[in-house]
């Protein structure tokens, strides 16, 4: 039974992904919702039919009121049937009709709701840029693809849960009201429109506060995370606490928010209190005065009696569903500003897989200045021949990075196109494009997954001989078969920590190398590839460089000179433009700016001067 409504809907299904989400709040939640829509159906008429018995069995209990005034043996003589139908009702079929609308909200609705926009949210921001991720805390993301998906499924729940049984509840106690006499629905419609405009004034303030609330939250997570994230340089600089400071005014901004939250709930429940009495003495009192006038029943009474106190017990609970439905969607409002982010850099409609075959690059009058018309790269005209190796030096600054980004399309050039093999990256598929090129960066960080996990990103189909054999490549054999983290994990299975954080900067050079080696692209990008190693360790791995390099096409950025001494040819960049080019012997040999770096160098680095 569980397993039947936990499968109605799989939020795994396939759907057409959509670049340019909904940025309205209904649009974006209808988006979500089609594969519920025939389950959202039945959720909604069960709540209508629960409703409808327990105004049923108010009416009922009223009416067995007015029956047993009667002697016992004709009520029993009389009404016996009747009474052993309505018990059997009341004991089997009620908690089945009871029992499918749980289980449609619980089982079917809340569990695969969630998954379904966590699922869909998540792939939706892996598709993200490199540039959109960089604009943005990695814990604000993450924490509004958490808790999105939660609020929404508390949306829908409250819907059929609170909502759709109120207004049927409702409908059903006016029903009852007018068929026992018209005139005890008057305090009944007084009390609603009150009751209505006390609602309007609640939602009117929920909304803003809990959106605002829900923002204040994200910015502590963002900025809690943005410390846990960076614990080293908060040791080292030993600013325990600047980073309290930093955390304490993020958080006196969700107590603030969250006291103006709270604010409005209790005003909301001090005038639900005297609305409530109204009703009660409104509706009852009424109903006596009727009887005492002989126009109605002791039966009338008692239902009149009962339903009012079941609205007074359920006033509270549905205004308290109503805020909790208008904040969670002031939290599926604040987690849309990510979620519902259009995706720019998307592949063309007619783009097809790279067919790269000897692996020639070409930059035809690039430039990039990242939206500020300045830095980058600025009208970059170069050529770099199948299986050419090319060293790009520069000061901070000057465009080698961005070089590297628009090659791997993280970002889509302002101006001009880069080709590879005559074909316009822009008009293959981000994913082809990328399988062909391997890098190596000077930040190598890790994922906080085992050795062989993150050796195998490179190649996932590799086996483990040829796992092992990249690892000895890159000189990282050795200590990984040392590794043991705190699960008593060993060897290539040992986990490494958040980006790596377990090993040292050198290891995970290391492995970084070896997951590239193991990947064995044709176009090889390396930045400052051996620049957390020790000398030892980097003469012995600038032989594997080489070797790795037979074959391929290379652009190896180095603040270290000498590892690019033996390329085929330097560019040096200055300014976004290509100053100077040839080997190390014909740079130095001009006594340009190469030459001056190459006379400046300590110990084989550049000194890189920003040029900002």
């Amino acid at each position: 039974m569980f397993r039947f409504f936990e499968n109605l809907v799989d939020p795994y299904c396939d759907y057409p992904e959509d670049d340019r989400p909904p940025t309205r709040l209904w649009p974006f939640l209808r988006t979500y919702a089609r594969p519920f829509k025939m389950v959202f159906w039945y959720a909604g008429l069960m709540s209508v039919v629960v409703a409808a018995v327990e105004i049923g069995l108010i009416s009922y209990m009223g009416r067995v009121v007015n029956v047993l005034s009667g002697p016992p043996a004709e009520v029993w003589a009389s009404h016996g049937t009747e009474l052993i139908l309505v018990a059997l009702f009341i004991l089997c079929v009620r908690p089945v009709l009871q029992l499918i609308d749980v289980l449609l909200l619980n089982n079917t609705i809340l569990p695969n709701f969630g998954t379904l926009i966590r699922w869909r949210a998540h792939k939706h921001v892996l598709r993200q840029s490199v540039g959109w991720f960089e604009n943005d805390f990695a814990g604000r993301i993450s924490n509004r693809i958490m808790q999105t998906p939660p609020a929404a499924g508390e949306v829908v729940f409250q819907v059929f849960d609170a909502i759709t049984f109120a207004l049927a509840y409702l409908v059903g106690a006016a029903v009852l009201l007018w068929s026992a006499d018209p005139k005890l629905m008057l305090p009944l419609v007084i009390w609603f429109a009150l009751y209505a405009l006390l609602i309007k004034w609640t939602i009117a303030r929920v909304g803003p506060a809990s959106q605002a609330a829900s923002d204040a939250r994200s910015l502590v997570n963002g900025r809690v995370v943005d410390s846990y994230s960076n614990i080293h340089s908060v040791k080292m600089f030993a600013h325990h606490e600047r980073e309290l400071s930093y955390a304490k005014e993020a958080i006196d901004e969700t107590r603030r928010t969250f006291l103006t939250e709270m604010r409005i709930y209790t005003i909301m429940d001090a005038t639900l209190v005297m609305l409530n009495g109204l009703l009660i003495v409104g509706v009852v009192g009424w109903g006596i005065a009727l009887w005492m006038q002989g126009l109605a029943s002791v039966g009338v009474v008692a239902a009149a009696t009962a339903l009012t106190l079941r609205l007074n017990a359920m006033t509270g609970w549905i205004m308290w569903a109503l805020t909790t439905f208008f904040r969670q969607l002031g939290v599926v409002a604040e987690g849309m500003e990510t979620i519902a982010q259009s995706i720019d850099l998307v592949d063309a409609k007619d783009a097809r897989p790279l067919q790269l075959q000897q692996g020639e690059i070409s930059f035809d009058s690039v430039s990039h200045h990242y939206g500020r018309g300045a830095g980058g790269l600025d009208e970059l005209q170069l050529t770099i021949r199948p299986g050419e190796k090319v060293g790009l030096v520069g000061r901070s600054g000057a465009g080698k990075s961005t070089l590297v980004k628009l090659l791997l399309r993280f970002y889509d050039s302002e101006g001009g196109r880069i080709l590879i093999d005559g074909q316009d990256i822009a008009k293959v598929t981000q994913d082809s494009l990328r399988q062909n090129i391997g890098m190596v960066q000077q930040d190598s960080s890790l994922l906080h997954r085992s050795v062989r996990d993150n050796l195998l990103y490179g190649r996932p189909e590799a086996t483990e001989e040829e796992m092992i054999a990249a690892a000895r490549k890159a000189h990282a054999h050795e200590f990984i078969l040392d590794l043991k983290d705190p699960e008593g994990r060993r060897g290539y299975d040992a986990h490494v920590g958040e980006r790596g954080v377990k090993l040292s900067g050198g290891q995970r050079q290391r492995v970084t190398l070896a997951r590239v080696i193991l990947k064995d692209a044709p176009i090889l990008l390396l930045d400052e590839a051996t620049s957390a190693l020790d000398s030892e360790v980097e003469a012995a791995i600038q032989e594997t460089l080489y070797g790795m390099m037979e074959g391929k096409t290379v652009i190896a950025i180095a603040h270290r000179l000498s590892t690019i001494a033996q390329m085929d040819r330097i560019l040096v960049l200055d300014a976004g433009k290509i100053v100077e080019e040839g080997s190390h012997e014909a740079l130095l040999s001009t006594g340009g700016l190469y030459a001056e770096f190459w006379a400046r160098q300590s110990g084989g680095f550049l000194n890189v001067e920003a040029a900002e």
